[in-house]
């Protein structure tokens, strides 16, 4: 991908909408993915603990993988990386289309392949993200990274809706037929990307120390470190209950397979909204103030929806939520690639995948929680605790700007992009 500085920024630009439309088609397959699974599980299991761990699976890779991608994505070529991806995700969603048609399929079978869909995920932020985010021309990255954040809420809105449908009509065959074909549309989109980028050596010996430079590089900035920080909250103790979306639909609202769906899509649509608000304005607020006050919006929302007495209220919550949600993932790879020196980004995007793959462990949780002392506990359990960790990180975050005052004047100025 060219870099902002190279002339011909018409060659890029329509590179940047393929890579727009990409991170959304995967959105739709991942979430398609999760609810479509999630319900085949519970049906076999009723166990809100065998369906957390059903879909941990997919995100665990992003706690084992996720820095060595941001690694590997400075060493070998990011357009190569997405391909690579396509063809593993088509083929596994090939498999399991197959092994549910012969009725031989099981849930470690759907475990199995989430796990090596999750794989290819832990890449995306440190390949695709970046590809993003180097085409952006001078002042425009706040809006560039707000719509590929615009198009991963409406698809992540997009997936469950078309998942509860797909699953209702068709079953776990006709869902995984529905991921391969949409695997495959993605292939033929990145092909024709045109992609340079300055690639280091890649040396398995030192990747443990370009590991570590990431970690220290990352806490030595303040507004880098608290994004990380953030991430691990929400990942660990918020985004969780998405693992639980269908025994809260079915067992405490009493809804269809198709309309899980709905409350799985609530918090993408408020984010869809927001979403688009922040791709057309410069953000209002400062970046801190919005990543810290979107996250706790969300957290206290998720608290309150076990509590709501029809589906459609905790529907219309999960909605307001979600513009929170927005807040939170648009300026998560903004603060990064803002803070971050050029030649350490790739690797930080690693590190916050890394925080993005904590999720399974708070997956987990709380499916343990569900078994054990009831689904509306559980939930209320875990979005309080992530509602005061993110509190308590913006607290620290504001007093480490207060200590460093010239440096939080310089990132203020660079998270404020100019409009063009």
């Amino acid at each position: 991908m060219k870099t902002p500085n190279t002339p011909s920024r018409r060659v890029a630009e329509p590179d940047i909408v393929r890579l727009w439309v990409i991170g959304g088609t995967n959105n739709v397959v991942r979430w398609l993915e999760l609810l479509a699974s999630a319900l085949f599980t519970f049906e076999l299991t009723h166990s809100g603990l065998v369906v957390a761990f059903v879909t941990a699976a997919r995100t665990l890779p992003m706690l084992l993988f996720g820095a060595f991608a941001g690694v590997l994505s400075e060493a070998i070529d990011r357009k190569r990386i997405m391909q690579f991806g396509m063809v593993v995700t088509a083929a596994t969603s090939a498999a399991v289309c197959l092994l549910a048609l012969g009725g031989l399929a099981r849930p470690w079978h759907i475990a199995l392949a989430n796990f090596i869909c999750g794989t290819i995920w832990s890449a995306e932020m440190s390949s695709r993200r970046r590809m993003v985010g180097d085409s952006a021309a001078p002042g425009m990255l706040s809006r560039v990274i707000a719509v590929d954040s615009l198009a991963g809420a409406s698809t992540r809105m997009i997936g469950p809706l078309v998942g509860g449908i797909v699953y209702d009509l068709v079953g776990l065959p006709g869902a995984y037929a529905m991921t391969l074909v949409l695997s495959m549309v993605n292939l033929s989109l990145a092909w024709p990307l045109s992609h340079q980028q300055t690639s280091r050596r890649l040396a398995l010996g030192t990747a443990a120390r370009d590991l570590l430079d990431g970690i220290r590089t990352a806490i030595g900035i303040p507004q880098v470190a608290a994004v990380l920080a953030v991430t691990i909250a929400m990942n660990a103790f918020v985004f969780c209950y998405s693992a639980l979306v269908a025994p809260i639909a079915l067992t405490l609202f009493h809804v269809s397979n198709a309309e899980v769906g709905l409350l799985g899509a609530a918090e993408s649509a408020g984010a869809l909204v927001a979403g688009l608000l922040l791709a057309r304005n410069t953000p209002p607020l400062a970046p801190r103030v919005m990543m810290i006050g979107g996250s706790a919006l969300f957290a206290a929302t998720l608290a309150i929806m076990p509590l709501l007495p029809s589906f459609t209220a905790a529907c219309l919550l999960l909605l307001v939520g979600g513009t929170g949600t927005a807040a939170f993932s648009n300026m998560q790879t903004m603060l990064v690639l803002n803070g971050a020196p050029p030649g350490m980004r790739s690797r930080l995007l690693g590190l916050i995948t890394v925080c993005i793959g904590t999720g399974p462990l708070g997956q987990l949780l709380a499916g343990w929680l569900a078994d054990t002392i009831g689904l509306r506990p559980a939930i209320e359990i875990v979005a309080l605790v992530g509602l005061t960790v993110i509190l308590a990180i913006g607290l620290v975050w504001r007093r480490a700007e207060r200590r460093a005052p010239s440096l939080n004047a310089g990132e203020a100025k660079a998270d404020r992009p100019t409009p063009p």
